[in-house]
């Protein structure tokens, strides 16, 4: 395994398309559920330990090779806002063209033409971390990582919060994170039918409403 690899993979410059999205922070900001760096915090942990987990499980067991079709169907299932849906596939089809370049080979061609419309982003990030010599625990700890780091950049633009201490609270998440994508990768392990389905509602319908707003600084 690379440890270069899984840095560059996870790094929040890597040309996937994630820095356009807050990870439902946009909406919990105008609503009042993020005012500042604790309750960033609460949102972080609660995204973690839900869609964070399920979408760490998807990228590991990605990451092991299991089939992508049955991944994809498992991930619909439990990505009930289609808003939500369709922003996975858009990050997938992104994910897919800056993994193709980094780590060109025939798993993620393969998938690449499975998918033409794209599927998921943790299903490409599995695959391509497995392209890039990576294993389920690396593909599970960049999931997690993104779960967290998305919405503390998004509330530094959103309410020119302190950059440090929206670093703080990514540090004091870190145990945290390392746990999640232990359990993701183990779940992997399992085979699909052991893939975790945990979700937050709330998420899922603030992205539907979201998506309607005429006007936004993130795409979701």
């Amino acid at each position: 395994m690379s440890r270069a690899a899984l840095l560059v993979l996870a790094d929040g410059r890597f040309p996937a398309g994630g820095h356009a999205h807050s990870g439902g922070a946009e909406p919990a900001v105008r609503e009042g559920r993020i005012r500042d760096a604790a309750e960033l915090a609460d949102f972080c942990r609660g995204r973690l330990h839900t869609t964070g987990l399920t979408s760490a499980a998807l990228a590991a067991a990605a990451a092991l090779g299991h089939d992508p079709a049955e991944l994809d169907r498992a991930a619909d299932a439990r990505t009930p806002s289609p808003a939500l849906r369709g922003v996975a596939r858009r990050l997938g089809r992104q994910m897919m063209r800056a993994a193709r370049a980094a780590w060109p080979g025939p798993e993620l061609d393969a998938l690449a033409a499975a998918f033409p419309r794209g599927t998921h982003q943790p299903i490409v990030l599995g695959t391509a971390a497995r392209a890039a010599g990576l294993g389920p625990y690396d593909a599970a700890h960049c999931v997690v990582y993104e779960t967290v780091s998305g919405p503390a950049t998004a509330a530094v633009r959103l309410l020119s919060l302190d950059p440090f201490q929206a670093t703080a609270v990514l540090a004091r998440l870190a145990p945290e994170m390392d746990e999640v994508a232990a359990r993701a990768a183990g779940a992997a392990h399992e085979g699909v039918g052991a893939l975790p389905a945990a979700s937050a509602p709330l998420l899922d319908i603030t992205a539907e409403q979201h998506a309607t707003w005429p006007v936004r600084l993130f795409a979701s």
